[in-house]
């Protein structure tokens, strides 16, 4: 007797890390995820989108409807995905300027962040990032992006055990089992909201 087991829809998700600091941790989180998706979750292909290269938003760049060809190539990833990936530090109590400046610039008409499925993720001293979390799921709704609720994930990088090594990868074995559930929570509400 054969078994057939059930193929998962492939799940593009773009991930964009708020840090544009080489060895950032956040951005670490990101290559996890990836990582993750080779070795033990099946269904999902990461793509990390660098917001580095982004000017900053204003609206004089915009002429006769279209936008500068970074811009324009970074809304195109964007409204390719079947959901968002976001790896967001805490400055301020808040999210970063680089990643405002992203959901800014992806904002703009016609907002390429529309219904599309969503996961936060952070990591930093304190809180773990948590205040940016709740901030960018405000601006979220605005932008009409849907945010898993659970697992949340936070991580404070700097208690023991040690979280990450030099270059800024993660390495704690249980920090990485939370970011699986986490992406395992974003596949299958993406898939939910996709009717699949």
């Amino acid at each position: 007797m054969e078994v057939v087991t059930a193929i998962k829809p492939l799940i593009r998700v773009a991930a964009l890390s708020g840090s544009l600091r080489k060895t950032s941790f956040n951005t670490g989180l990101l290559r996890a995820a990836i990582d993750l998706t080779k070795e033990s979750v099946p269904g999902i292909q990461i793509e990390y989108i660098d917001i580095s290269p982004l000017p900053l938003i204003n609206t004089d760049l915009e002429v006769n409807g279209t936008y500068p060809p970074v811009v324009e190539a970074f809304r195109q990833k964007i409204l390719e995905a079947d959901s968002i990936l976001f790896a967001s530090p805490e400055y301020n109590f808040s999210v970063s300027a680089p990643l405002k400046n992203a959901l800014d610039w992806a904002s703009r008409p016609p907002n390429v962040w529309a219904d599309k499925p969503a996961a936060v993720i952070s990591t930093g001293g304190g809180f773990g990032g948590g205040r940016s979390q709740y901030h960018l799921r405000q601006i979220g709704v605005f932008l009409d992006l849907h945010f898993i609720n659970k697992p949340e994930f936070t991580l404070n990088a700097f208690q023991p055990p040690q979280k990450f090594d030099a270059e800024g990868n993660l390495v704690d074995e249980a920090a990485k089992e939370r970011l699986k559930q986490v992406l395992l929570s974003l596949q299958a509400f993406t898939l939910r909201l996709q009717g699949k």
